[in-house]
């Protein structure tokens, strides 16, 4: 059965590298892809937020390299990683670089990339679900929802020296995007709930945080643009978090699927049949 699944799937030949998308942590969210390459790999190249199941599916013979990046934390720098992999690379070795969520999406992927071509290193990106989307559908939340949004933003909360990005144009973003999800956004909500506010977003807009999604371990905060500094100081939660700002939090009473699992009545009406149209 397992030799049926993947039949025809590539190979993952050595002196290469695969860069590739583990998801926002439930290993069922792993494509066909990330687990061929898990089961060929010999060695990989893992960072902070890959779920530790997601490394079960790894050939018991493969080496496993840490190459976390955590904010505020000591962490390697991303030049000596990618170098890393076309050392491995050269060494003749199956190099499967594994990123939580897609390596795309504020995942450093394009640098690696990039650094393989400067050295001449074969590689194939394979995406992967990211957290701003399967995370929050994991916690009943959708990013767009045809009642209340026709668009959404992405955005990273700190660039790389740690501090919210000056080059995010808040006040377009706060007018014209009815859904903002966030990613490394919760260290710097004060301020980045200040722009918002600022902006032109209402106080009392709703907000959600979904740390360690689509985990065992997934909390579920849900609060206002005001109260969101105060609320997650207050709960102790942790990052890796996921934000969403926007009317579709409003629709977790109606989708907290896995809430349902364990007894929460779902409503069937959100909104108390009142729509809210895309304000944009």
């Amino acid at each position: 059965m397992t030799d049926m699944f993947f039949a025809g799937l590539p190979e993952l030949e050595r002196g290469s590298v695969w860069l590739v998308g583990a998801g926002p942590g439930d290993p069922g969210l792993l494509t066909l892809h990330a687990a061929n390459a898990l089961r060929q790999a010999d060695v990989i190249v893992h960072d902070a937020l890959v779920n530790a199941d997601c490394l079960k599916l790894a050939s018991p013979d493969a080496k496993l390299e840490f190459a976390g990046k955590r904010g505020g934390k000591p962490s390697p720098k991303q030049r000596d990683i990618s170098l890393r992999l076309v050392e491995l690379a050269r060494a003749g070795l199956r190099v499967l670089r594994l990123k939580g969520g897609d390596p795309f999406v504020f995942g450093r992927g394009g640098e690696e990339a990039l650094t393989l071509v400067e050295h001449g290193i074969p590689f194939r990106i394979v995406p992967g679900i990211t957290a701003g989307i399967g995370g929050l559908a994991y916690a009943g939340i959708p990013v767009t929802h045809r009642e209340v949004n026709h668009a959404v933003t992405f955005l990273t909360g700190h660039d790389s020296s740690g501090v919210v990005p000056d080059r995010i144009n808040w006040e377009g973003i706060a007018k014209g995007s009815p859904v903002i999800v966030m990613y490394m956004a919760m260290k710097h909500i004060g301020q980045i709930s200040a722009n918002l506010i600022a902006a032109g977003r209402a106080p009392d807009e709703p907000v959600a945080f979904v740390c360690n999604a689509a985990t065992a371990e997934q909390a579920v905060l849900e609060t206002t643009l005001s109260r969101a500094e105060a609320d997650v100081a207050a709960s102790g939660l942790e990052p890796p978090a996921i934000v969403v700002v926007g009317e579709v939090v409003r629709l977790r009473p109606s989708l907290d699927w896995l809430g349902a699992l364990d007894g929460r009545t779902l409503v069937a009406d959100p909104f108390a049949s009142q729509i809210r149209r895309d304000p944009a």
